[in-house]
């Protein structure tokens, strides 16, 4: 991307984030926008944040906004918690003709027929959850196409409640499954207990910018 960028003449930025778990809490499409949605009113999940603004950040420095990436930051923070964010992110689906409504009230999204709780069975500290193998789970759902003749569930998906590094009681609830097959339900609910990894130790919170190459 960086050569593409020298060729067409225009600086460019790549920033090395954390993939190693989700970012979010939300994994599964409408899901994910209602996370955005919310993100937009205030209710920014920190890893979500830290990646956003420092895209962010660069964006508007690349765009000739502003040079000091802090304060960039700033500012972008200033117009998510005045409401311009949201109220701009509105006019922009407006504008492409879009149905608003839902943004106002993401009640309105199709809901998945089944929605179950997942509990942990056993107590310690987050230590691993694959994005890439809860991805996969995401997608048997029905969240994503396995070819491109599949069609995608845009209900269907998972929200977790504890990232890596959180601490866990035993029974304590781990995440939420959306699923609309009782049988894709058990599956995801089975994998996804193995999937997320529980140790005794303390584990140290992952840093989420890992990099920068221009």
């Amino acid at each position: 991307m960086i050569e593409i960028g020298k060729l067409a003449d225009k600086e460019t930025v790549c920033i090395i984030t954390n993939m190693d778990e989700p970012l979010g809490y939300a994994v599964g499409n409408s899901l994910e926008v209602i996370e955005a949605i919310n993100f937009l009113k205030g209710n920014m999940p920190e890893d979500l944040k830290q990646v956003v603004l420092e895209l962010g950040a660069f964006m508007i420095k690349l765009a000739g906004k502003g040079e000091n990436i802090e304060t960039n930051k700033e500012k972008m923070l200033e117009n998510i918690e005045n409401g311009k964010g949201y109220e701009k992110f509105l006019q922009m689906i407006e504008n492409q003709g879009g149905d608003i409504s839902y943004i106002k009230d993401t009640n309105k999204f199709p809901k998945a027929q089944y929605i179950e709780k997942v509990f942990s069975d056993s107590s310690g500290y987050i230590n691993s959850m694959n994005a890439k193998q809860i991805g996969e789970i995401v997608c048997d759902l029905g969240a994503g196409r396995i070819t491109k003749e599949d069609n995608i569930d845009y209900s269907v998906g998972i929200i977790l409640n504890k990232k890596v590094s959180d601490n866990i009681e035993s029974g304590e609830e781990l995440a939420t499954i959306y699923a609309n097959s009782e049988e894709k339900l058990k599956e995801a609910k089975s994998k996804l207990l193995e999937v997320i990894q529980i140790t005794e130790k303390e584990v140290e919170k992952p840093k989420m910018i890992l990099g920068k190459l221009s």
